[in-house]
């Protein structure tokens, strides 16, 4: 499942039918619910304003609201384009976060582009430097954190 650049959320809808969305192809009733609650503990605030439209939410809340659709499905493969994009810092940290907390306690593959590459670097397990649509670069993200080029040009150090 992929939540694209810029979220891409249902405005007109509330942030309960978003998510219901999100589960559309699911027959699942019981395990609907019990997703629902899992996103809703991950995000809190989604379950405070789940009767809200999703266009009035802030833009942290509605990356939020897109992960959450997206985990709707069940999906074995997340794919995050750019999830801190314009966020404020605090909101970016919760975000990462649970990108982590998703990973370790479903078991989802989390592919992730993200240009603060630090940030990257810090949730990931593998990493890839693309330039100009190539891969220049690869390994463990730890490896490329220790890289020296890699250090010099993404990282500022």
């Amino acid at each position: 499942v992929q939540v694209p650049e810029g979220r891409r959320i249902f405005p007109g809808l509330t942030v309960s039918e978003n998510l219901d969305m999100g589960a559309f192809l699911r027959t699942d009733r019981a395990g609907i619910r019990a997703d629902r609650d899992y996103v809703f503990d991950l995000f809190p605030i989604l379950a405070e304003r789940r009767r809200q439209p999703g266009g009035t939410l802030s833009g942290g809340e509605q990356q939020m609201l897109a992960i959450s659709r997206a985990l709707m499905a069940r999906p074995s493969l997340l794919l995050l384009d750019e999830p801190s994009l314009g966020l404020a810092p605090l909101v970016v940290r919760r975000i990462f976060e649970v990108i982590g907390k998703i990973n370790r306690e479903q078991g989802v593959t989390v592919f992730l582009v993200e240009q603060n590459a630090n940030l990257a670097l810090k949730a990931a397990h593998r990493a890839y430097v693309m330039e100009n649509g190539e891969v220049t670069t690869s390994g463990s993200a730890a490896e490329l954190a220790a890289d020296d080029a890699v250090r010099k040009a993404y990282l500022g150090l």
